[in-house]
């Protein structure tokens, strides 16, 4: 799979700075995605020296979105806009600070019509801080 840099990432996505929560797409099929995202002094989400909540739903939002944008564009398609229509069992163990980069795993549970139902899961350091339930619904 091709590297996706930050400078990629934006091609997958509609969001653009200071709004983009991920770095890179590390893999993308039809089942997992996973991404990275370091997390900087100044972004908009970081309060305190800390990631907050409302920064992570969005990184794992994002990570959906850009790993389905990247299947698309592989297959010749143009990227899809997708919404979160639900958060369901949202947990936050702990907020990741400045400077660490943390692993978002995607996995897609299942798709009815344009509804997409996902697993998130992120990981700082290889312990899971965060997980939840999305419902993405694209737009055709």
């Amino acid at each position: 799979m091709e590297e996706m840099t930050v400078t990629h990432i934006t091609e997958l996505l509609p969001q653009r700075p200071p709004f983009v929560m991920i770095d890179e797409i590390l893999e993308a099929d039809d089942k997992i995605s996973r991404g990275r995202f370091e997390i900087r002094e100044g972004h908009l989400f970081v309060e305190k020296g800390y990631f907050t909540e409302p920064g992570i739903v969005e990184h794992i939002a994002q990570t959906a979105g850009a790993g389905t944008g990247y299947k698309f564009r592989m297959a010749g398609k143009p990227t899809p806009m997708g919404y979160i229509g639900a958060i369901k069992n949202l947990n936050i163990l702990s907020l990741p600070k400045v400077g660490d980069t943390i692993i978002t795993e995607i996995t897609f549970v299942a798709q009815v019509m344009g509804v997409h139902m996902v697993q998130g899961r992120v990981y700082n350091e290889g312990k899971e801080i965060a997980n939840c339930e999305l419902k993405i619904f694209l737009q055709p």
